[in-house]
């Protein structure tokens, strides 16, 4: 998601961290339970014990942060005995407040974060399985595919908060102008050589500079996105084929880095795209000089609106030298003849237990907890400011009476790529899932940024991959074709 940035003291943090380790792992209200019984089911006396369940959560949406207040009063309102404390953290110091914690064998009870990090906090024990204490109620009151995303094996590590996909955006003037039909691309996909064609078309010689027909960020560890997102879309939706294969030696991984860097040598992608972070690239789509931008979030239309306001209003705020956008949700093209596999974003209220194992009780609430706030008025509201899909029954009944604005053709455009969003796989396992996640970050992010800079080439980053990836996965773990 667009991350929107939240400035704590460093007074506040430490003493907030400080709050979420003296609490966590058990919640100290719940350390003295007579009848616990690990990993058994909590009494009907029991379960009325006070506890306290930690939570660190990022801005998930742009107003959520300013209600947790609310939350937490909401929270012990529903349930009396219960206090749910909330320490927020801003999208930079997330990961690193997390892992510092976890690392410490102290993380809070819940944290915010995506489906995709599992295997790794698994592998680290600290992660905790709660499908023995997810009620049968609040299990159906999910859509299948997005709680898939929180299991792994027959593990279930959290509530999903949204499913959102990763596609990109464009704008409406510019598509027009370069003669793409943008709804007929919203309702059916395009292939790789319409889109190649299609972003050609938008490269524009405006006043001395020039519009790029398409601009995604790719600095630092964003090139992985970039990379990701087409992956599934050429015929590898995940990093491993059905027979636990490492996908990404296949000759459809060489032929999607050509692709892409073709992108760049066409003049339809700057040349300088290996520096465009993500704050650049949607300042670029805002200041008109890109036609299409990525990775692009539903959100990102809400974002468009808000400064078109600012914009009418004269309000200096407006982002500087910005033109009026109509945001249009599109999908990323599809590669090779592959069918289309879009990327699925799952995030949500990860269940963490710290060294200790956490009483019957504290696990039952910190479950309560969790779904709490990923389901009803909570997920609603969140959801509605983020512009995703309700992803349960509870959430869909009370946004109906909540106001959004939205364009129709990107809902439908949302729905048909949702309907063709890749599905979970709970079966990899968190072994071979931290092997890849450890070459993706040392072998093919660094060779991938260098390939957009073009100081290497598609066949030397595919070999350099392959190589790696037979050290990891032995000669027999990789696709060969």
């Amino acid at each position: 998601m667009k991350r929107q940035k939240t400035v704590i003291t460093s007074v506040l943090t430490a003493t907030m961290a400080m709050s979420v380790l003296s609490a966590c792992g058990g919640g100290s209200d719940s350390k003295g339970a007579a009848s616990s019984s690990p990993g058994g089911s909590a009494s009907p006396a029991a379960s009325e014990a006070k506890d306290t369940i930690t939570a660190l959560l990022p801005p998930v949406s742009p107003n959520f942060q300013k209600t947790f207040d609310q939350i937490s009063k909401d929270f012990n309102t529903l349930y009396p005995n219960l206090t749910l404390k909330i320490e927020p953290a801003s999208w930079e110091d997330m990961k690193q407040k997390l892992d510092t914690q976890v690392n410490a064998g102290s993380p809070p009870d819940i944290a915010f974060g995506g489906s995709d990090g599992i295997p790794k906090y698994l592998q680290q024990g600290l992660l905790m399985d709660i499908t023995d204490v997810a009620k049968p109620e609040w299990v159906s009151d999910y859509d299948k595919a997005p709680l898939d995303y929180m299991r792994n094996g027959k593990g279930l590590y959290g509530f999903p908060a949204y499913m959102e996909i990763h596609a990109i955006g464009g704008n409406k003037k510019f598509l027009e102008q370069a003669g793409i039909d943008w709804k007929k691309v919203q309702q059916n996909g395009w292939t790789y050589d319409e889109f190649r064609q299609a972003i050609k078309k938008g490269v524009v010689q405006e006043n001395g500079k020039t519009r790029y027909g398409f601009v995604f960020a790719t600095k630092g560890v964003a090139s992985v996105d970039y990379l990701g997102i087409m992956a599934k879309n050429a015929g590898m939706p995940y990093a491993f084929d059905s027979n636990m294969k490492y996908a990404y030696t296949s000759k459809k991984y060489l032929g999607l880095l050509k692709d892409l860097r073709a992108l760049i040598d066409d003049g339809s992608m700057p040349k300088e795209l290996s520096s465009v972070d993500a704050g650049m690239r949607w300042n670029m789509f805002l200041t008109g000089q890109t036609m299409i931008t990525g990775k692009g979030l539903a959100v990102f239309e809400n974002s468009a609106k808000t400064n078109n306001k600012k914009l009418e209003s004269n309000d200096a705020s407006a982002v500087k030298g910005s033109v009026p956008v109509d945001y249009i949700v599109l999908p990323p093209p599809t590669f090779q003849g592959a069918k289309a596999s879009y990327a699925a974003v799952v995030d949500g209220y990860l269940t963490f237990r710290g060294k200790k194992e956490p009483t019957a009780e504290h696990k039952a609430n910190v479950a309560k907890a969790a779904y709490f706030l990923a389901s009803g008025k909570v997920a609603a509201t969140t959801n509605n400011d983020l512009f995703s899909a309700h992803i349960t029954k509870s959430a869909k009944k009370e946004a109906e009476g909540m106001k959004i604005d939205r364009m129709p053709e990107n809902i439908a455009a949302v729905d048909y790529m949702l309907k063709n969003a890749t599905p979970a796989r709970s079966d990899i396992p968190a072994e071979l899932a931290a092997k890849a996640l450890k070459l993706e970050t040392e072998t093919i992010v660094p060779k991938f940024q260098a390939l957009l800079a073009g100081e290497i080439t598609p066949d030397a980053m595919y070999e350099a991959v392959k190589a790696a990836a037979t050290q990891a996965f032995g000669a027999e773990g990789i696709v060969k074709d």
